[in-house]
């Protein structure tokens, strides 16, 4: 005998698992199009970079970019 909420349970854990499996497609082709741009020249890091920056929140971004900016000076770093 099932209780009244198996049938809700079983249909969220199947949607969970539907979605983790779209995620790994979607995580392999972002992988994908990074190894297209380091074949060609292109500084991996340095784009993993700039796709997290464009993707931040831009006062967050500056913040973060300004106490960066205040370590390197306190420690010397050009």
């Amino acid at each position: 005998m099932t209780a009244p909420g198996d049938n809700q349970l079983k249909s969220i854990v199947s949607r969970i698992n539907t979605l983790m499996d779209e995620k790994k497609e979607i995580s392999d082709s972002i992988s994908e199009v990074y190894l297209e741009a380091k074949s060609n020249g292109f500084d991996v890091p340095a784009l993993r970079a700039i796709v997290k920056a464009q993707r931040e929140d831009v006062e967050k971004r500056q913040a973060r970019e300004a106490q960066i900016e205040l370590y390197r000076s306190s420690l010397g770093i050009e």
